[in-house]
């Protein structure tokens, strides 16, 4: 069956995507928005992060992604642990600030300790707090495995998650 048969539309195939179209197309996928977030010694440090998604419900596994470039993730793979904080709607502020490199990007902010020893962010809508359990590179990314050792479930409310969507945060309808 061919294309036109089967009532299909593909764009020409080729082995050479354009990086700015592929960024622009991945931009139709929503997507929550978190910070993965570590200490190592005394340093904080942490990341925000989009690509984030659960893997296995036994063992409790979640993964996320990261630029292989990033000047946080050796700190988390030394540490061998972190957190990910689900943000609220609201920190959006929070989203941009740990978006930033170099600065300090704990300035600020409120947090606390989870059970790990992670940086949790205070007003965050859930966090998990995970062990690093595998590490694959992929590309230009290095795909970070984590077990779940613990959660926090905040109580359900009116908030809403912090959600990015064609290059802007973005909320859900009829939840605002």
């Amino acid at each position: 069956m061919t294309t036109q048969e089967s009532g299909l539309t593909m764009s020409c195939f080729s082995s050479a995507i354009d990086p700015a179209r592929f960024r622009e197309a991945l931009g139709y996928y929503a997507s929550g928005i978190t910070v993965i977030s570590s200490q190592l010694d005394d340093e904080p440090v942490g990341f925000t992060c989009q690509s984030f998604y659960s893997v296995s419900m036994n063992p409790p596994l979640v993964s996320f992604s990261v630029m292989a470039s990033s000047l946080s993730y050796p700190k988390i793979r030394c540490a061998g642990r972190f957190a990910v904080n689900i943000l609220a709607g609201e920190q959006v502020a929070i989203s941009n600030q740990f978006a930033r490199r170099g600065a300090d990007k704990w300035e600020g902010i409120e947090r606390h300790q989870s059970p790990l020893g992670n940086p949790v962010i205070a007003g965050c809508l859930h966090w998990f707090d995970c062990e690093v359990h595998a590490e694959h590179v992929a590309g230009d990314h290095v795909i970070v495995i984590g077990e779940v050792k613990a959660l926090k479930l905040q109580e359900a409310g009116e908030e809403q998650p912090l959600l990015y969507f064609k290059g802007q945060y973005a909320t859900l309808p009829g939840l605002a």
